[in-house]
């Protein structure tokens, strides 16, 4: 099963830090940043599964950032603040945010909402109808655990590669343009995206190993892509 990957941003080191090694201890994939404004480049560029943020930064704050990642993301947002009050708890949750954690914090409890927050969030995005295994010779992809093995070796997909892979391989031979792989995946209106896809597509066979005589990615010239099992 991939390991979630988390997005830590508190421009105080050693908190940050604190955080980092308890999710670590957890064997979570944590990425952290202490400058709000590189988290959001992150953001826009890489896929994360929880983001946990403090709020009183320099640049964009906690509560700007994440009315930013808001416009694109749903992504689970936990905020870590000194900041106590009602209103600053009630705030929070309204530009976005699922929970609401007050320093000092034992890790114990970050462990829990964490936890809570990851599991709430792939309920209810994965249909339990559309929880299928799909193998194709050494290569596994399972909807339920978002994992994939190639001849029984892990592959670190980011969510986007998961998202295009199953989407071909559930639907072998179909050809779909990369029009129709942006709007099923990014679930947004295709504009120009056509490179956006493209990148994906070369990472994943990358990471598939793929050869020109051993591809499960098939480009159709002037078409798009298909599945070939």
């Amino acid at each position: 099963m991939q390991r979630a990957k988390i997005l830590v941003v508190d421009d105080e080191q050693e908190i940050a830090d604190l955080i980092t090694l308890h999710l670590e201890k957890e064997f979570y994939n944590v990425t952290t940043f202490y400058d709000s404004n590189q988290a959001l480049r992150a953001i826009q560029s890489q896929d994360f599964d929880l983001l946990i943020l403090d709020i009183m930064m320099p640049q964009l704050n906690g509560y700007e950032l994440a009315t930013e990642v808001r416009k694109t993301q749903h992504m689970p947002i936990i905020f870590v603040s000194a900041k106590t009050s009602d209103f600053d708890k009630v705030h929070g949750l309204a530009v976005g945010a699922d929970d609401y954690m007050t320093k000092p914090f034992t890790p114990i409890e970050l462990m829990a909402r964490v936890n809570a927050q990851l599991r709430r969030f792939t309920t209810f995005n994965t249909p339990k109808s559309a929880h299928t295994t799909l193998q194709y010779g050494g290569l596994t992809i399972s909807s339920l655990e978002r994992s994939v093995t190639l001849f029984d070796e892990p592959v670190d997909l980011t969510r986007k590669e998961f998202d295009i892979l199953y989407l071909l391989a559930s639907h072998p031979k179909k050809v779909f343009s990369t029009e129709n792989i942006f709007e099923e995946v990014w679930k947004e209106d295709y504009f120009d995206s056509a490179n956006t896809v493209m990148v994906h597509i070369r990472t994943l066979r990358k990471k598939l190993k793929e050869t020109k005589k051993n591809q499960y990615i098939k480009t159709v010239w002037g078409v798009g892509y298909t599945f070939n099992d």
